[in-house]
C-alpha cells in the first residue's frame, strides 16, 4: 500500500501557518509500513479540491486530507468530499452525541456552528474526534480509502492515533515493513557515522537513515522481510549493534526526548535538581517541565542573565565576573553551585554563553557557551563552541545541560 497527503488551507500557502500535519500524518504512516508518495498542498476553493482528490485517488491506495472541516464559510472539505464520493451531508447521531458532550464539557451554548457540526457524508465511517467537535471521515471503495481529518494538529494527531492508525494496521498486505529508531545526543552526525564504521557489515541488508538535528542525530533503522517474525529478529539484531557501538550517546527511543529520560533516571536515582541559565534564557527548566511528574524531581529555575542577577540571585562572587568575565569556567561553575546550595537540591546545572550573533571576540568567539555542574561530590564546567546562529545555539546548550546531568546521574 501506498498514500499521498492533502493539506487544505490558504494560510498554509501563504506561509502563514507551517504545515506540521503532514509531517506528523507521514510518520505514522511510515511507522506501520505505509510508505508516503507524495504530499500536496491546496488552498480553500472547492474546484482544486476535487481536482487534488481526483489525482491522488488514481495514484494512491491511500489519500489523506487534513484541513476545512470546521464550521466556518472557508471550510468546504465536506462538500467535496461529497461531491466526489457521489453523496450529501445528513445528520449524524454518533457525531452528534461528540459534540454535546464537547459543547457541555465547555459550559458553552448550542449554536448554528454546533448543529453544521453533527452533519457527516452519507456512507462514510466516522473517526471519532474525541478533542474537538470536527470529525474525521473514512470512504472506501474497492482497494482504496480517503481520509480526512481536521486541520487543528492536535485534534488531527488524536483521531490519527486513536482511529485511523489502527483501522490501517488491518488494511495493510505485502512483506513485513518494521521501524526503529535510536535517539543520540552529544556527538555530530559526521562523528557517528565514522565511529559506526562498516554499514553495509553492520547492517545486514537493513536500511539506516542519519537525521540530525540542533538536539542529536536520530538512527532510522528499516527492515522489510516477509516474515513478520524474522523482521523483527532482524531489526533488533542491528538495535543491538548500534547499542554496543554507540551506547555512550543512545538516550532513548521512538519519540522519547532527553528530558523525558533525564527525568526517569532522576527518579529512579531519587534526586532533584535546579537550573541557573544565562545564554540559554530558561530553556532548560522548560524542557524539564514539559514532563508530565516533573514536580518529583525539579525544584526552580533562575534565568540570570545579567551580570547582576548572577551575582544576587545566585551568589556568584564580582570578583570572580570582573576577572574571569561572565562567561568562563569559574562563574560557570559558581552558578551551578549557587542555584543548587540556594535551591537546596541534589544537582544544579548552569549555562553561560554567547548565543550571537553580536557580542563575540577573538578570546570568546560567539557561540561559545560553559555549561557548569554541581552535586555534593563536587562541581565542574565543561567548554562548547556553537555556530553563530542565536537559537541553535540555545538549542544546543540546552540540549548538552541536559545530557551532562544524565551522564553523571548514571555513574551515581
Amino acid at each position: 500500500m501506498n498514500a499521498e497527503i492533502i493539506t487544505i488551507g490558504d494560510e498554509l500557502l501563504i506561509g502563514q501557518v507551517i504545515n506540521t500535519n503532514a509531517a506528523y500524518i507521514a510518520e505514522r504512516l511510515t511507522e506501520i509500513g505505509i510508505p508516503v508518495i507524495r504530499m500536496v498542498t491546496v488552498g480553500d476553493d472547492l474546484a482544486t479540491m476535487l481536482e487534488s482528490f481526483r489525482a491522488a485517488w488514481e495514484r494512491a491506495e491511500v489519500v489523506i486530507v487534513t484541513g476545512g472541516l470546521g464550521p466556518t464559510h472557508d471550510d468546504v472539505t465536506k462538500t467535496a468530499v461529497c461531491e466526489f464520493f457521489g453523496t450529501t451531508l445528513e445528520a449524524n447521531e454518533e457525531v452528534r452525541k461528540n459534540v454535546e458532550r464537547l459543547v457541555a464539557a465547555r459550559n458553552a451554548k448550542w449554536t448554528n456552528a454546533s448543529e453544521e457540526q453533527t452533519m457527516f457524508p452519507a456512507g462514510a465511517r466516522v473517526l471519532l474526534n474525541r478533542l474537538g467537535s470536527a470529525a474525521g471521515i473514512l470512504f472506501e471503495r474497492g482497494n482504496r480509502m480517503m481520509i480526512a481529518l481536521p486541520g487543528v494538529p492536535y485534534e488531527m494527531k488524536g483521531i490519527v492515533d486513536e482511529e485511523a492508525i489502527p483501522y490501517l494496521r488491518t488494511k495493510i498486505r505485502g512483506p513485513a515493513f518494521r521501524q526503529l529508531t535510536l535517539r543520540t545526543t552529544g556527538i555530530a552526525e559526521s562523528r557517528l557515522a565514522e565511529r559506526l564504521g562498516d554499514l553495509e557489515q553492520l547492517l545486514q541488508g537493513a536500511r539506516l537513515a542519519f537525521l540530525p538535528s540542533p538536539a542529536g542525530v536520530r538512527l532510522r533503522i528499516t527492515v522489510v522481510d516477509p516474515d513478520p517474525v524474522r523482521a523483527e529478529q532482524r531489526i533488533h539484531q542491528v538495535e543491538t549493534r548500534l547499542r554496543n557501538i554507540a551506547s555512550d550517546y543512545i538516550f532513548g527511543t521512538g519519540t522519547q526526548e532527553l528530558e523525558e529520560m533525564l527525568g526517569k533516571l532522576l527518579v529512579r536515582k531519587k534526586l532533584t535538581i535546579a537550573v541557573a541559565e544565562s545564554c540559554t534564557g530558561g530553556l532548560i527548566a522548560d524542557r524539564l517541565t514539559d514532563v508530565s511528574g516533573s514536580s518529583a524531581y525539579f525544584r526552580e529555575s533562575v534565568t540570570a542573565y545579567s551580570n547582576t542577577a548572577k551575582v544576587k540571585r545566585l551568589g556568584v562572587p564580582e570578583e570572580l565576573i570582573r576577572e574571569h568575565g561572565a562567561v568562563s569556567r569559574e562563574v560557570a561553575e559558581a552558578m551551578a553551585e549557587g542555584i543548587r546550595k540556594t535551591a537546596g537540591t541534589d544537582i544544579g546545572v548552569s549555562t553561560t554563553g554567547i548565543a550571537g550573533p553580536d557580542g563575540g571576540s577573538a578570546e570568546k568567539p560567539v557561540g561559545l557557551v560553559w555549561i557548569g555542574y554541581s552535586d555534593e561530590r563536587g562541581t565542574t564546567a565543561l567548554r562548547f563552541q556553537y555556530g553563530s546562529d542565536r537559537r541553535r545555539v540555545k538549542e544546543r546548550a540546552a540540549a548538552a545541560a541536559m545530557e551532562l546531568v544524565r551522564r553523571k546521574v548514571k555513574k551515581r
